[in-house]
């Protein structure tokens, strides 16, 4: 027992070498040469403008927080007893842990997300003004900045998570824990989301199509906010989101090894278990980051790639001799080998339909020739048919770790969950390579502003076409690892509710679990809709912004004034912080409705609606989008008449539909039925004792 407790001490550990590496490449990079002073001119504007929303955004995600964390210490507090007639008793300590665990993870989650944005506004212009010299010497540099937030993500919640077991010694806390990091990651993402994409969208439609300027020239007055947005969208919204996935699928491992029925030694053991895959997955991370390398002449793409399956094989290797040195279950290694290839191929999946040098992106290129809405009929087509290989992926993964895991005596929903927490253990480079691409896209846009020669933006171009893949790559790992997390919380669902005495039935034959199904199928799509329509009413409201500033001040477009770039910068800000309640409301609120009033097994059916859905349609808009915006950059290498041509406007139309599909909706969904999931779980004996007594 003593010698897996100790292995918690290990994992801290390697945590803070995580965080410890994350600081020195965090402080390297801001020794680099910033540039000239308009382009450190330029990078001001950018990082004020993200300061100003992280810290609006934050402040009111912190009242929240503590309301919440009231509401859990209260709620936590009252415990019924079962066997005594519907009395109740006290435990103030039990409630107060629950809730210090939920903000402790809420915390954690924002102090991530705003590491990840402090160094995206720091490399951003110094990797452009890196591109002056060279592609290698561009790409290390917004690559380490990248692998501060990867790093600094992984080890903020190793710490966290074992810290919290340490103190209370139960899963059921981590659980909050987990709770917390994904409530702020869901916000954070949508918030996010919604300020990009309406900045992009703007900037787009008016600038490119209607003008007929170039991305990012500063004489358009949205173009300063949507490269903010690529900060608090894409790299502080993104980290809060993987931190989420990557402390759910843990947690979810741990609350089923501790419900298994074993001895006290094997429950401790099987509660330690997924800490330890993620310290081996530190330090396999640690070892891939710093081999990516790209050499003069090189493509960056490749080299990302690259990094992700040498960390991967490295991972493997230190989890076979984990498993061989150790009294651990064999069923362990080959459950988290299979979600750790699950994620590759999935990822690559991904790769193959947004890559530029595939024939969906060229395809949908080349029909943009006969306009926008062919444009568009082809990358969604396109975008359904990425779904069916994921999805296999995630069958297989499913079936293959369940009943490996069995046939060496494991529980097989143990086997799944470890499979999820495979996927994720790598997060520490995956992350790396995602953060990376919004960096080298404020790159390119600061060389655009900044005046930068017409080599130095065709480099940046490059990085970013990398960036937008690796992008892709990185969504297809959370969400995949997402659906086999859920699965294991839906699981540790239907365990906590038997543990409060209720006895549940998850069947399609009773009426009441059907309609939760319907209802929690329901959800995903609904979330979706009101994210875009938050997009599309906050550009509409920018797009009239710009133009009214081009109509009035016919001096910027000449050049000869400066458009009023704080102004959009604001109507961003207000209109992606009022568009979060309903959306808060569905992910924490309608579980508990639905749970309350149609009781557990209803919320069984409406977690397992959500699950299904929310895959579908993260893997179709994450896909979709992602593909629509490299067939557009595929143009404008000056393929089918290249920039301003008939091809070009259709493509930027197809790419303004995909931005809010890739970078709000598609990207938030995983989080969503996680949070839902994590609600159910941790508010399921209060549920199930509510149904008792009722």
């Amino acid at each position: 027992m003593n010698n897996y407790m100790n292995w918690i001490y290990l994992a801290i550990v390697a945590g803070v070498i995580s965080l410890g590496v994350a600081l020195y490449l965090y402080f390297w990079v801001i020794k680099q040469d910033p540039g000239t002073e308009r382009a450190k001119e330029v990078a001001s504007w950018i990082k004020e403008g993200s300061n100003a929303y992280l810290v609006k955004l934050y402040r009111a995600l912190g009242i929240l927080a503590v309301l919440i964390g009231a509401i859990i210490a209260i709620v936590f507090s009252i415990q019924p007893e079962t066997a005594g007639g519907g009395a109740v008793t006290l435990h103030f300590k039990d409630g107060l842990i629950m809730s210090l665990a939920f903000i402790a993870g809420a915390i954690s989650s924002a102090i991530s997300g705003y590491l990840g944005m402090r160094v995206a506004v720091e490399a951003n212009v110094r990797t452009a003004t890196a591109a002056n010299f060279s592609l290698s010497r561009a790409f290390k540099l917004s690559f380490n900045a990248g692998a501060v937030l990867g790093l600094a993500m992984v080890g903020m919640a190793v710490i966290g998570m074992s810290l919290i077991l340490l103190w209370t010694g139960t899963a059921e806390a981590v659980l909050g824990f987990s709770f917390g990091a994904s409530m702020l990651a869901l916000l954070a993402k949508a918030g996010g989301g919604i300020y990009t994409k309406t900045a992009d969208i703007a900037a787009d439609l008016v600038g490119k199509v209607e003008v007929g300027i170039p991305e990012d020239d500063p004489r358009n007055p949205a173009v300063v906010a949507d490269n903010v947005g690529d900060n608090v969208g894409d790299v502080a919204g993104m980290g809060a989101d993987i931190f989420d996935s990557y402390v759910a699928s843990a947690v979810a491992v741990m609350l089923l090894g501790a419900s298994m029925g074993l001895s006290q030694a094997e429950h401790i053991k099987y509660t330690v278990v997924p800490l330890i895959l993620c310290m081996l997955g530190i330090i396999a991370s640690l070892i891939g980051v710093s081999l990516v390398r790209v050499k003069e002449g090189q493509k960056p793409g490749p080299a990302l790639n690259r990094g992700t399956v040498v960390t991967c094989i490295i991972f493997a290797i230190f989890l076979l001799f984990f498993v061989r040195f150790t009294d651990v279950n064999p069923g362990i290694f080959w459950a988290a080998v299979t979600g750790l290839v699950t994620g590759v191929i999935i990822g690559f999946t991904s790769d193959y339909f947004t890559n530029d040098t595939r024939k969906p992106v060229r395809e949908t290129a080349r029909v943009s020739t006969s306009g926008s809405a062919i444009n568009i009929i082809t990358g969604f087509s396109y975008g359904l048919i990425s779904i069916v290989p994921s999805v296999i992926g995630i069958a297989a993964a499913t079936l293959i770790s369940y009943y490996v895991a069995e046939s060496f005596g494991l529980s097989g929903i143990y086997g799944i969950g470890i499979s999820a927490v495979g996927m994720l253990s790598i997060s520490g480079m995956i992350v790396s390579a995602d953060a990376y691409g919004p960096i080298v896209d404020n790159a390119r846009g600061i060389a655009e502003m900044a005046g930068m020669d017409h080599e130095v933006i065709v480099r940046a171009d490059e990085l970013d076409s990398a960036g937008n893949t690796a992008k892709a790559i990185t969504k297809g790992f959370s969400i995949s690892a997402a659906a086999l997390t859920v699965i294991a919380l839906f699981a540790a669902y239907a365990e906590v509710v038997q543990a409060a005495g209720v006895s549940i039935s998850i069947s399609l034959r009773e009426p009441i679990v059907v309609a939760g199904v319907f209802l929690g199928a329901m959800t995903p799509p609904l979330f979706s809709a009101l994210l875009m329509l938050s997009v599309t009413h906050n550009a509409f409201d920018m797009i009239e912004e710009v133009r009214r500033q081009f109509r009035e001040e016919p001096g910027i477009l000449a050049g000869t004034h400066k458009p009023d770039y704080e102004r959009c910068v604001s109507l961003a800000a207000e209109g992606a912080l009022s568009s979060l309640i309903l959306p808060a409301f569905l992910a924490v609120g309608l579980p508990l409705v639905v749970g309350f009033l149609l009781g557990p097994n209803a919320l069984g059916g409406f977690l397992g609606g959500a699950i299904f859905t929310g895959v579908i349609f993260a893997l179709l808009m994450s896909n979709a989008g992602g593909l629509w915006d490299n067939a557009k950059k595929f143009i404008e290498t000056g393929k089918f008449g290249g920039p301003g041509s008939d091809a070009h406007k259709a493509a930027v139309v197809g790419d303004t539909v995909g931005d809010p599909f890739k970078d709000t909706a598609g990207p938030s969904l995983n989080t969503l039925i996680t949070v839902m999931s994590l609600v159910a779980s941790l508010f399921a004996p209060i549920i199930a004792v509510f149904h008792l007594f009722g």
